[in-house]
């Protein structure tokens, strides 16, 4: 059985901030859009299967992708000073701010409407999940 010295862990509490977030990760050519001196304009457009980014140049379909792994948001906080000088600065701590278990997945489209998502194939919850 091993110990661990737990005086050197940075305590955490779960401190959410009520605030929804929704992670995307951007295609390469779309960050350096973003990025560039003059960044263009987006819009987003509704379309029957797929939210729609559009750029002056290119249109992108918007997609939810659930996961089971959830990634957890951490923020840096600092413990209440108790208000005695010896006892030097506020500790060191972090704070969980939100839990995230969907990430929006942004694919280039090359047509003028959204196509449908791909279904996955072979899955229990689409095969047995259908009724819940």
């Amino acid at each position: 059985m091993s110990t661990q010295n737990i005086s050197n862990s940075i305590p955490l509490s779960h401190a959410p901030d009520g605030t929804g977030y929704k992670l995307m990760e951007l295609p390469p050519e779309l960050l350096e859009l973003l990025e560039s001196q003059d960044p263009p304009t987006l819009t987003l457009h509704p379309s029957p299967t797929a939210a729609l980014l559009k750029t002056p140049s290119a249109t992108y379909s918007l997609r939810q992708k659930n996961t089971s792994n959830a990634l957890i948001l951490l923020t840096p906080t600092a413990s209440p000073a108790s208000g005695r000088a010896d006892e030097g600065p506020p500790a060191a701590r972090l704070s969980t701010i939100a839990t995230v278990h969907e990430t929006i997945e942004i694919v280039p489209e090359d047509g003028a409407a959204a196509a449908p998502a791909p279904k996955a194939r072979g899955k229990w919850h689409e095969k047995f999940g259908r009724g819940r």
